[in-house]
């Protein structure tokens, strides 16, 4: 197939012909951000009215397979384990369908069961895959500003990197292939143990009788000035400090570790004064040393 040449090419590059797989929320926007980057592109979808959107600016295949024989770089974007098998294992999967020169990008959220098997799978007909953990929601995805966590062979990434590039402000190659969507997986275990964390303030706050919209207020302000969730994630190990580490950041974290302990027990004395249950607060107070860095570490997986 004749290749075009994106509008942010140079040096007479060819652009990919581009594949994008399921045209949901984040879909329709990594397909949107590869068209205005100026790639070729191909859709498939099972909803008609997904791909009519597209028949003037791009080609729209009747299947996955369709779709992988006329494309470079295959971006899946369904929605689950089962989806992922559907339009790309087997004999009439996508997989099956590709050429040497194939490339796949898997971001749909799996798990690292469905990552194995694609994987395995993809090694016995030859066709690379790069698994994508992605980050920023539809409207990233819409301006081309998805946060990518990617796993796989870095000659492989480095080869598809524009692709990246067109949908995404930041690619972090996270290892070897099944990590990127590990490094997912983490990084929602994170926003949703926050958003748990959001909620019990707001159940002891409600409680309290403070208006909901003015604590929100405070906390988006606050967080401006002292950092949201990532101000902890500054070590390469989350194994407790040891001796050969700088004794000023260690007393400074077991100093903010009895902070915490102390903010921690009056809330939650404030909660069974007002009959308010919180035991995600009860868990972070039990587990302040290890937040910090200055307990056992009992919690920690070790490699």
């Amino acid at each position: 197939m004749p290749k075009q040449q994106p509008t942010g090419a140079s040096d007479g590059a060819a652009a990919p012909v581009v594949g994008v797989i399921g045209l949901g929320a984040i879909g329709e926007g990594v397909a949107s951000s590869v068209l205005r980057e100026g790639f070729p592109l191909v859709v498939c979808d099972v909803r008609p009215e997904a791909t009519d959107r597209y028949r003037d600016r791009a080609e729209v295949a009747g299947s996955p397979a369709d779709l992988v024989r006329r494309a470079d770089v295959v971006v899946v974007a369904v929605v689950d384990d089962a989806q992922v098998h559907a339009v790309l294992s087997g004999p009439g999967g996508g997989l099956a369908a590709a050429g040497p020169d194939t490339t796949f990008i898997v971001v749909s959220t799996i798990s690292a069961a469905c990552v194995e098997a694609i994987g395995a799978e993809s090694a016995g007909v030859g066709a690379p895959v790069v698994d994508c953990g992605v980050s920023g929601g539809p409207s990233a995805a819409a301006d081309g500003e998805l946060v990518c966590m990617v796993g796989g062979d870095p000659e492989v990434i480095d080869r598809v990197r524009p692709v990246f590039d067109a949908f995404g402000s930041l690619t972090v190659t996270m290892g070897a292939f099944g990590t990127g969507l590990a490094a997912k997986l983490a990084r929602n275990l994170v926003q949703y143990g926050s958003w748990l964390a959001a909620y019990e303030g707001q159940l002891l706050a409600e409680a309290a009788g403070i208006d909901l919209g003015k604590l929100a207020q405070v906390v988006k302000a606050s967080d401006a000035r002292i950092g949201g969730t990532s101000t902890l994630m500054f070590r390469s190990t989350v194994a407790p400090f040891g001796e050969e580490d700088d004794r000023g950041l260690v007393g400074a974290m077991q100093s903010a570790a009895s902070l915490a302990h102390k903010d921690l027990r009056a809330a939650l004395e404030l909660a069974r004064t007002l009959e308010v249950e919180l035991p995600l607060a009860v868990m972070t107070e039990e587990r302040c040393d290890d937040i910090f860095g200055v307990g056992t570490g009992s919690g920690t997986v070790r490699p």
